[in-house]
């Protein structure tokens, strides 16, 4: 296809796509294709991603740089790649995966500023994490202050941000993020081991990893006494099984509420699409969320939405 005169390549670092924000990345360049036929783009993607475009004036290039690395010796790598491809402008999906030695025109999106607030060492050690979270903060305010413009999801992390970096906060757009369209898949109850005995608006249900901002221990603690008087009243947490689930499992299995407390695991998008649909409501119990995309996918298919959160 022939580019007009003034065409400019732009690239998109899409190695966020398969994770659960990189549902913006998967939006972003889907609907790019369809309204830019103008200018060239480059959507680099982590190795396991298989992704293909369907515009012709889009490419794809492997990045094998992990995300969101501190090593030196990574951040000079990707710096490089990046200027062979001679891009007129850079958009980094998810602030601070934008390496430190990239001076040339960059956007970012800043999501919000969850990590700088809720962390937890995980499996490192806990000078570890100190170092790890000093490395972060440091890349998260070069990222901002060296971008040409930042995107952020919502006028609440705009003024957050706006607070916490003042001189980045004329060069902030809010662009509001869109849920997922409803899973066009047929519903299907889930098979998991007791989730059998699931009926109707008898469940209450969060989907997600258990991160330390999405405040599930509280969650736990809320349906305790909410079981007290609703006994027969079951609470699903849907998600791939990782270092947080295996934390929270011990919560569960000590709650005396832990029989009405029903862990799925990661289920396919088919059983996803019934629990939307037959939970008496979807509870978003965050300390913090940029957008709340849960949520908005949850209301999609018809599920009231119970936030604790502002944002």
């Amino acid at each position: 296809m022939k580019l007009t005169v003034n065409a400019k390549h732009i690239v998109i670092d899409g190695r966020i796509r398969q994770s659960s924000t990189g549902r913006y990345v998967d939006r972003l360049i889907e609907h790019l294709q369809k309204i830019d036929s103008e200018n060239k783009y480059t959507v680099l993607l982590d190795p396991k991603d298989k992704w293909k475009p369907t515009a012709k004036n889009f490419t794809t290039q492997v990045c094998k740089i992990k995300k969101f690395s501190f090593n030196p010796l990574q951040q000079v790598a990707f710096s490089k790649q990046l200027k062979k491809l001679r891009p007129d402008l850079v958009h980094f999906t998810m602030t601070p995966q934008q390496p430190m030695f990239y001076f040339d025109k960059y956007v970012v999106t800043t999501h919000d500023l969850t990590m700088l607030r809720y962390t937890r060492p995980g499996r490192l050690p806990i000078l570890l994490h100190k170092l790890r979270m000093i490395g972060y903060r440091l890349m998260f305010w070069f990222g901002n202050r060296f971008a040409v413009r930042i995107i952020v999801a919502s006028k609440f992390v705009a003024a957050d941000l706006s607070l916490k970096q003042p001189s980045v906060s004329n060069k902030i757009t809010v662009t509001y993020e869109a849920s997922e369209p409803p899973i066009s898949e047929n519903a299907s109850k889930p098979a998991t081991t007791n989730s059998s005995h699931l009926t109707a608006n008898s469940f209450l249900l969060h989907v997600g990893s258990p991160f330390p901002h999405k405040n599930i221990e509280r969650l736990i603690d809320a349906f305790e006494l909410l079981v007290t008087d609703t006994p027969d009243l079951k609470l699903v947490l849907a998600g791939k099984r990782e270092h947080y689930f295996e934390q929270l499992q011990k919560q569960i299995d000590a709650s005396p509420a832990r029989d009405n407390i029903i862990v799925t695991g990661f289920i396919p998008d088919s059983q996803l699409k019934w629990l939307y649909q037959n939970a008496s409501a979807y509870v978003l119990p965050s300390l913090s969320e940029g957008f709340g995309l849960p949520g908005l996918e949850a209301m999609a298919h018809g599920c009231p939405v119970v936030s604790s959160d502002s944002t």
